[in-house]
């Protein structure tokens, strides 16, 4: 099985400082869903920006659906941003738009005309239990539904790669087991999901997932589950 993510030897340093992140190494299989965990200051959030391509490494490989993305031109990037999916740990909302507005504005980004978008935006607030919020601005929604609009906007797009940093970092468990049962519903979809997490009781909840543990900006693979598809699978 081929990987739809390759990291080859990354580094990542800011500035003049340490490296942040050093020799990371792995593949992610198209389809799979993975936990990203590790301490505070592990480096978690610098790997995903590097996965979302909000960031380059400062040495080492990354490919991207079989494309070498350090050394890809500006003008293309936007092209791959579009194809993966991001929850960001603080939502990231636009203040001054309804929640139907924030779940659309990746369409509008991308094109899509004003005709063809209540059905999808719908369909999106609908699987988030949020269709009666529709018209809510974000400073009246609670921390969990915010979070449910972010997840909605992230995937709408039907992403390849769906990325969520601590996306249950600020709601109560159960709210953070439905948050969860999303992202496995994407997942079997076809949607590979990587989810950034320091509770470490989420990753018994999604059979099969794999788990990337960063310490100190390097990867720990004990189990070999970054050389073996989650759910059991052989070699790469």
């Amino acid at each position: 099985m081929s990987g739809i993510v390759t990291f080859d030897n990354v580094g990542l340093r800011y500035g003049t400082g340490a490296e942040t992140l050093s020799d990371v190494s792995f593949t992610l299989h198209p389809g799979a869903f993975y936990f990203l965990t590790g301490p505070s200051g592990a480096g978690k959030t610098s790997l995903l920006r590097l996965l979302y391509l909000a960031q380059r490494p400062s040495r080492g490989m990354i490919q991207l659906f079989d494309e070498d993305v350090v050394t890809l031109p500006r003008d293309r990037l936007p092209g791959f941003r579009r194809r993966i999916g991001v929850v960001f740990q603080d939502f990231r909302l636009v203040p001054y738009l309804s929640a139907f507005d924030n779940i659309a504005l990746p369409l509008r980004v991308a094109g899509v005309e004003e005709h063809d978008l209540a059905a999808p935006v719908l369909e999106m607030l609908d699987w988030v239990g949020l269709r009666d919020r529709a018209t809510a601005r974000p400073a009246t929604l609670s921390g969990g539904e915010q979070q449910r609009v972010a997840i909605a906007r992230a995937v709408i797009g039907r992403p390849e790669i769906l990325v969520a940093d601590e996306p249950t970092g600020n709601v109560d468990p159960e709210m953070a087991a439905r948050l969860l049962h999303l992202f496995d519903v994407l997942n079997k979809l076809g949607t590979t999901v990587v989810v950034a997490t320091h509770d470490i009781h989420l990753l018994s909840r999604v059979s099969g997932a794999g788990v990337l543990r960063l310490e100190r900006g390097r990867l720990n693979d004990p189990t070999g589950a970054l050389r073996h598809p989650p759910g059991g699978g052989g070699e790469a």
